[in-house]
């Protein structure tokens, strides 16, 4: 006794609840090497269990009841806590790969990685959902492993304390019912024991049959209980699939049982001779005496074992990318019948030698203490639920989430989120909102203005402040109140950069500032406009002459001249920046204002730095144009080569006579001569128009059917027109 209880904290205490059988093992772990202390069996009187799921509580509890009450009695001490695991009878698993990218390369962290496997588990139960659209059963997912980490896209064992930008995992998530994991709960509970971890058992089987060092190799390990046959593959250092058929050793014993015509524990008792003896005598259901052979047992069982072999086989195939794997490892009663290793090695199409029942080859680091125990393969998967205690410390746990209460598969890095995802609490709820966003468009292009962030949830756990990724543990009260939206998305139309502060023209030769419009939805609003969701907002860099007048409050005579830029206007005439208006009682000589255009030209620097030599003159957009003010301007702006040509065109001039060119004018040729260059104005020379008394409106002047500009140069063959507008 003084013994035990230097391991009494060490100790687990763990229950394979079988279809058949119920074993209950008691041991510790030291030094790599687990001891049992105590182990006993239990076989159910009735079949309170079928396939793996309890359809009795009461009786499997009876049964709990029993074997806990033996191994206390022969270990002198009192069994609170157990560890279980749940057939993979209705197992479902789902691969996905998750990606989490951050805005700079940064160091991983812990939390990094809890985060990355955390979004891996959502993305999977997100796509279980979608492919068990048809079932009305309410699954949990019960436990995740992480079958590759990815740093940049490379392949890596441990993310922690790398630096990278992207992170990456191939994860496998594995869910449950709910009723499967109830039952189990409610069974213990009747055996006055509380669950402290619950694993699954092909996993549980995995941490005795295949060790760490084998999981490079592809292995798939076959538990063949009553009920189901469990299957686990590995490959390149961790578990990479699970999955499981609902046909093992039961389906074996009813087969007994309908050509032997006896009950089911009469067949059970026929099948387990069959593995140790060459004939078994029974009483069938008549009374009568009989006796079988071994070798007519394998016969009667033989389409039944195909059956079952083929079925594994396809499951391994399926799961390990439709190939076969390098070898199998069975343990379970059911993989015990003699030929089945024999068959599924022919199913799978791997040598007989590669397909073998593992016992005591893998119990190396177990140890019995109570003496003739057979190192078994029926004791993989009740060891193997011990030691998953020490490995994974897993188990369901209740929490009150908002006043109700919840069931988590506790991972041991439970937080607030978690419980929050289970309780179906909306995501955004958890984080600040933003308030309503504002679409709209500027000159046809669509922007988007995001709005402020709102409070995040206001988080209690047991009356104490949290976050989402506060721990939490057994029986823990969290209250969250949803977060907020912040103020939604707002702003002037001044506020969007192309909005200037003011237009500056020139009126009657004085600077008058105007205030920008814009036209929003058709209508012209001011700088200080709220602008509204999905607002068509057109920039106005211009005044009409009618604007400009209404703007000064002004009241003009019916017979006054307007002029924009020295040229005829009228009151839709358009006016931009640094655009001059004059309204008179006279009317402007064009002829001279022509003259001073040639003059302008003809002293214009070679270098375009001076357009004058004595008085400068402005340039001007004689239409009104924007397009053309700046096609002026970059007349006047000429690059290096531009000005070395024209150096060039000074210096021929003066070493001879100019050229000649026709041009078509008013749709009549004319010739221009004495000139290296030529430019608009010079038509004025050759044409026979009165610009000193207007004739009409205004006057026109086009070049190849557009508007010409005064200051640029014509070249032969150029269709050119003016005349007044009537």
């Amino acid at each position: 006794m003084a013994e035990l209880n230097k391991y009494l904290k060490k100790l687990v205490f763990g229950l394979d609840i079988g279809t058949r059988s119920i074993v209950g093992t008691v041991g510790y772990l030291e030094n790599d090497i687990f001891t049992v202390l105590a182990q006993r069996v239990k076989e159910h009187e009735t079949r309170a269990m079928l396939d793996g799921q309890i359809h009795d509580i009461k009786k499997v509890g009876a049964a709990i009841a029993q074997v806990k009450k033996e191994l206390e009695e022969t270990l002198s001490l009192e069994l609170t806590d157990v560890c279980i695991a749940a057939a993979g009878r209705v197992l479902r698993t789902i691969t996905t790969n998750v990606e989490q990218e951050f805005l700079t390369e940064k160091s991983v962290t812990e939390e990094d990685v809890y985060a990355l496997a955390s979004l891996g588990v959502e993305k999977a139960y997100e796509e279980f959902l979608k492919t068990n659209e048809d079932t009305d059963l309410k699954f949990y997912c019960v436990g995740y492993s992480v079958i590759h980490y990815y740093m940049n896209h490379y392949q890596i064992g441990n993310l922690e304390g790398h630096k990278a930008k992207l992170i990456g995992a191939d994860m496998i998530a594995t869910f449950l019912p709910d009723d499967v994991v109830d039952g189990l709960y409610k069974a213990v509970e009747y055996a006055g024991l509380q669950v402290v971890n619950l694993t699954l058992e092909p996993i549980a089987a995995i941490q005795v049959a295949i060790p760490e060092m084998y999981r490079m190799l592809n292995i798939a390990l076959v538990d063949v209980g009553a009920g189901t046959s469990d299957i686990s593959i590995t490959k390149d250092g961790s578990i990479a699939a699970y999955g499981m058929i609902p046909t093992a050793g039961d389906s074996l014993t009813e087969t007994i049982a309908r050509h032997c015509l006896v009950d089911f524990q009469t067949a059970e008792l026929i099948k387990r001779s069959a593995c140790e003896m060459e004939s078994i005598s029974y009483k069938d259901i008549m009374g009568i005496e009989q006796i079988i052979t071994s070798e007519e047992i394998l016969t009667v069982l033989e389409s039944e074992i195909s059956n079952m072999t083929r079925q594994v086989s396809d499951k391994i195939k399926e799961l390990n990318g439709g190939k076969p794997v390098s070898a199998v490892f069975v343990v379970g009663g059911g993989g015990k019948i003699p030929t089945y290793t024999d068959r599924l090695a022919q199913e799978l199409g791997i040598q007989v030698q590669r397909v073998a029942i593992r016992g005591e080859e893998v119990m190396q680091k177990i140890e019995f203490c109570e003496e003739e125990v057979k190192k078994d393969s029926l004791l993989v998967t009740p060891i193997g639920i011990c030691l998953s205690y020490y490995v994974q410390s897993n188990n369901f746990i209740f929490v009150t989430f908002n006043e109700e209460r919840i069931k988590l598969y506790d991972n041991s890095k439970l937080a607030v989120v978690d419980a929050a995802m289970q309780a179906d609490f909306p995501n955004d709820g958890l984080f600040p909102k933003r308030g309503k966003e504002l679409t709209y468009t500027v000159n046809g292009t669509v922007r988007l203005l995001r709005g402020e962030l709102g409070e995040a949830a206001q988080i209690l756990v047991n009356g104490k402040e949290a976050d989402i990724h506060t721990k939490i543990a057994a029986n823990d009260m969290i209250q969250v109140k949803e977060s907020t939206a912040g103020r939604q998305a707002s702003m002037e139309l001044q506020q969007i950069p192309e909005f200037a502060a003011k237009l500056s023209i020139f009126v009657n030769e004085k600077q008058v500032d105007l205030p920008v419009f814009a036209s929003v939805n058709g209508n012209l609003q001011s700088g200080f406009y709220d602008i509204q969701d999905h607002d068509d907002i057109v920039m106005l860099n211009y005044y009409t002459v009618e604007q400009i007048i209404e703007f000064m409050d002004v009241i003009l005579e019916p017979e006054m001249n307007i002029y924009v830029n020295n040229k005829v206007a009228d009151r839709q005439t358009r006016v931009y920046e640094n655009f001059s208006v004059l309204w008179t009682m006279e009317e402007l000589n064009l002829s001279e204002v022509i003259e001073e255009i040639k003059e302008a030209a003809e002293n214009r620097d070679l270098y375009g730095d001076t357009l004058y030599e004595e008085e400068p003159f402005e340039e001007t957009d004689w239409y009104g144009e924007s397009e053309i003010f700046k096609e002026d301007k970059t007349d006047s702006d000429q690059d290096i080569g531009a000005v070395q040509e024209e150096t060039q065109s000074v210096s021929d001039s003066a070493a001879g006579a100019g050229i000649e060119i026709t041009v078509l004018v008013n749709k009549s040729p004319i010739t221009l001569k004495g000139k290296q260059t030529y430019i608009f104005v010079d038509i004025f020379d050759y044409i026979d128009i009165d610009l000193s008394k207007p004739q009409g409106s205004t006057i026109v002047t086009e070049i190849n059917g557009r508007t010409a500009q005064y200051m640029e140069e014509i070249y032969a063959g150029d269709v050119i027109e003016v005349y007044w507008r009537k």
